[in-house]
């Protein structure tokens, strides 16, 4: 499963720049307008994702910074906010890299964001929820683009292994 997990940290941070490259061609009002999603626009979007990853890193690490809420909004700059997600795309990989098969049983415990309550799971499901999570609202930033008028993206895991991830479809 190490391997498995390895894999998504390094197409997240593949896929996040992708993603990036897309938005930061938008205007600042673009970027803004509220088109219905669950953060309303891309670029509330672009920060939930991070917010949360932020979030479950501290769970998974104990270290680094936590926003107080979901729908904050770290950073109003695209520019500011993709170097952000660079780092934290690279924390990801860096962290993920240091696991082994041991850890992923570990059990981890922490508090809730918008309901304060006590939680305990095994650290493996829990990475699965963390990857998924950040491929889902992905797929809504996608949904914003097209909406905007923007060429569609190619973010499918496969079309990462084919690109830079070849290394993975032997393993």
């Amino acid at each position: 499963m190490l391997n498995h997990y390895k894999m998504f940290a390094a197409y997240n941070a593949w896929a996040n720049r992708i993603l990036y490259a897309e938005a930061a061609a938008l205007s600042p009002t673009a970027l803004r307008e509220n088109k219905g999603a669950f953060f309303g626009s891309l670029l509330g979007t672009l920060n939930h994702i991070l917010v949360a990853d932020r979030i479950w890193m501290r769970r998974f690490t104990g270290s680094g910074d936590v926003p107080a809420r979901l729908d904050a909004i770290l950073f109003e700059d695209i520019d500011v906010l993709r170097q952000a997600r660079i780092a934290e795309d690279q924390r990801i990989i860096d962290w993920i890299g240091s696991l082994d098969e041991k850890r992923l049983a570990d059990t981890i415990s922490y508090v809730t964001v918008t309901n304060p309550v006590q939680m305990s799971q095994p650290l493996g499901p829990a990475l699965a929820h963390f990857f998924n999570h950040q491929t889902h609202h992905r797929g809504q930033c996608h949904a914003i683009l097209t909406s905007l008028g923007r060429p569609s993206l190619v973010l499918d895991l496969l079309y990462f292994l084919r690109a830079e991830g070849a290394e993975w479809m032997h393993r």
